[in-house]
């Protein structure tokens, strides 16, 4: 998307990446309107401090608005399919997001992170590893940190490294990295993508302006990522189990060995990856700094270094010899089934939410090996019964406190309690985020009860 051909912007959508994109072509002096669905009083301070002086609609999207200009920018959450967006369509009015204006204008490396799970722990990881080597990386997209505040800010960055959803790839238009990484592809987001296949295919647009000259990484565990590779056209590196792997796991070890890049060892056993799911996501963001050059020694510092970002298998107490884990970003089929495996028999998993119409029957057979008791919540709670009502025992809890609160019931010393939802969290909670500080609030509720008994009964004792 040429800058120079826009002389007026409606932006559709405001949150964080829409006011970046405000931002952003307001700084070179583009003239910006702001259609934003809820009304103004919903929005935040700064929201409606930066749009007061703008011409702007709230409250919903009206085509005489939107149309207006002769391009439209779309925030990643607006849906596609809105009547407004249709009208433009016709009306021959170029729709696309924050990724298509930036591509033209990255002039460093490019690293971009995409797949069903592990996006932001993988992007942190391949950040902090950066860091540790001398680097001076941008790390942000759907991590939280829109692209274009990087190209608007005064920061000199080195390299960019941004998580990307299938939301913002939508519509990417000629933006390519440089490296770009598919973890996996489970059923997510079939809500907004209709299709499994349709969901593919945005995460597949990543990689369609890349050459020769470009890496993709892919995941060599995953069949279908690995069905994809035949579609790329950059230079084709992966990571699993196996030896035709460049990134090969072998217990908590991870072998490279990338010809005309670097070869290493890399053991994970001291470091907070040490558990299968993160053993994968170790060795994407390895062979992704590889590509790079860096140099064993100080990718080693970086994985001793990391710290997991929260939400993500985070042990947040033990209890009487039970184990709580924090979980709350799986969000989607693959994801809770990641979670699983990553845990021993016996698991009280708290799930449930908002349905992103993932086939949870998919499941039935590792929920059977893992899980002893099955506590849902929210609005997915009757289909999550029906599924696994006649496998394992289900219950449903009202709200997060009573689903830990009952967990640490029925849980026994050395199994875990895990939320790991596998929906959406938007029924209950503004998040994952805040579906994630309940749950370690209720923990923690737990503790201190425990930690009160414990006392008095020391002081009874004496």
């Amino acid at each position: 998307m040429e800058l120079a051909d826009i002389h007026k912007a409606v932006v559709v959508g405001l949150g964080i990446s829409g006011m970046a994109v405000v931002r952003f072509l307001r700084g070179r002096g583009i003239e910006v309107a702001v259609s934003e669905y809820r009304p103004f009083a919903a929005l935040a301070g700064e929201e409606q401090a930066m749009i007061r002086d703008l011409e702007y609609e709230t409250g919903g999207h009206s085509e005489e608005f939107v149309l207006q200009g002769d391009c439209i920018i779309t925030s990643p959450g607006v849906p596609l399919d809105l009547s407004v967006l249709q009208a433009a369509g016709r009306a021959g009015i170029p729709i696309v997001g924050e990724l298509a204006l930036a591509a033209g204008m990255l002039s460093v490396p490019v690293i971009g992170v995409t797949g069903s799970n592990g996006k932001t722990t993988v992007t942190s990881l391949i950040g902090a590893i950066l860091r540790s080597c001398g680097y001076s990386p941008f790390v942000g997209g759907n991590i939280g940190n829109p692209l274009l505040s990087a190209l608007s800010g005064t920061v000199d960055y080195d390299v960019l490294v941004l998580e990307l959803s299938s939301f913002q790839l939508d519509l990417s238009g000629e933006f390519k990295p440089d490296i770009g990484l598919l973890l996996n592809l489970t059923p997510d987001h079939l809500d907004r993508h209709g299709t499994m296949e349709a969901y593919v295919q945005a995460k597949m647009r990543m990689f369609r302006h890349q050459g020769p000259q470009d890496y993709a990484i892919l995941c060599g565990d995953d069949p279908l990522v690995m069905q994809q590779a035949d579609n790329i056209l950059a230079s084709v590196a992966t990571f699993g189990h196996g030896e035709q792997h460049q990134a090969r796991i072998v217990g908590d070890e991870i072998y490279v060995d990338l010809p005309g890049r670097g070869t290493g060892r890399f053991s994970l056993s001291s470091t907070a990856l040490n558990s299968p799911v993160n053993c994968l996501n170790a060795a994407a963001a390895i062979l992704t700094v590889t590509c790079l050059g860096a140099k064993e020694r100080c990718v080693d510092d970086g994985l001793q270094a990391f710290v997991p970002v929260e939400h993500r298998m985070t042990r947040v107490a033990e209890i009487r010899g039970v184990v709580f884990i924090n979980d709350s970003k799986a969000t989607n089929v693959g994801a809770m089934a990641a979670a699983l495996k990553s845990c021993p028999p016996g698991v009280v998993l708290i799930a449930g939410g908002r349905d992103k119409q993932g086939d949870f029957r998919e499941l039935r057979e590792i929920v059977g090996a893992k899980v002893a008791h099955m506590l849902c919540i929210g609005e997915a709670a009757g289909m999550l019964e029906e599924v696994f009502g006649d496998l394992i025992r289900v219950e449903r809890a009202a709200d997060m406190q009573t689903a830990v609160t009952r967990g640490a019931v029925l849980a026994k010393p050395g199994q875990t309690v895990l939320l790991a939802p596998g929906c959406a969290s938007f029924d209950m909670f503004a998040d994952y985020k805040e579906r994630g500080r309940v749950f370690t609030a209720a923990v923690h509720a737990l503790m201190d009860m425990e930690n009160t008994e414990t006392t008095e009964n020391t002081e009874k004792s004496i």
